[in-house]
């Protein structure tokens, strides 16, 4: 039988029928977790399905790798046992952040997915400490991830733009975020935090009058 004509309600009715028999062996203690084995594996399906568009045409169909990335960390969340369930928020945000990384290296001239990549991968990284270690290092983690983001902004290879601008909020962020981790500055942070955006905004004003 050709695959191609397999009709929905086929694949439907096969997906529920799989379920129903991972739920019983699941009522019998044979398979621990099988409702998430499941929607994991529907998931991954769904994500290679949007990679497969990307690799069509990686040049235009570079937006399918996000869904694809998501679904991928969603699918690595439903699979993970419950004792790990703490890992589930650092799998979506990383890879959802790899995705953007993917952008990037397959065509540097879409620069600007450096931000968003270098931004999840700093929220996975604020997961981990917060849920995973139970630390409260988190809002200096956050500065300084976003410090280092601008930084690759300015230091990674671009064909189209200068993006030496970037160089002044990765130096106010880190700056920032290495004073609201010190104890003793800690209750000046929100003091602090207003000054580092006018002097962003001035940055970067100063920036385009400089370029002019």
């Amino acid at each position: 039988m050709n695959i191609k004509k397999l009709d929905f309600r086929i694949l439907l009715g096969a997906g529920l029928m799989l379920l129903g028999g991972l739920l019983f062996l699941e009522q019998f203690g044979l398979l621990q977790g099988a409702s998430g084995l499941f929607w994991g594996a529907v998931l991954a399906v769904i994500g290679v399905a949007f990679l497969r568009i990307f690799f069509q045409n990686m040049r235009f169909n570079w937006w399918a790798v996000i869904p694809a990335f998501a679904l991928f960390g969603m699918a690595a969340d439903s699979i993970l046992p419950k004792a790990y369930s703490g890992w589930g928020g650092v799998l979506f945000l990383g890879a959802t952040a790899l995705a953007f990384w993917v952008i990037y290296a397959t065509d540097r001239s879409r620069w600007w997915a450096i931000i968003p990549g270098g931004v999840l991968l700093t929220l996975s990284l604020v997961n981990v400490v917060d849920d995973v270690l139970a630390l409260e290092a988190n809002g200096s983690i956050f500065f300084i991830g976003l410090g280092l983001t601008f930084l690759l902004v300015a230091l990674l290879p671009n064909p189209i733009t200068d993006t030496r601008w970037a160089y002044i909020p990765a130096a106010v962020l880190v700056l920032f975020g290495a004073f609201v981790g010190s104890s003793e500055t800690a209750g000046l942070a929100s003091y602090v935090w207003p000054v580092a955006l006018i002097a962003i905004g001035l940055g970067l004003i100063g920036g385009f009058f400089l370029k002019k």
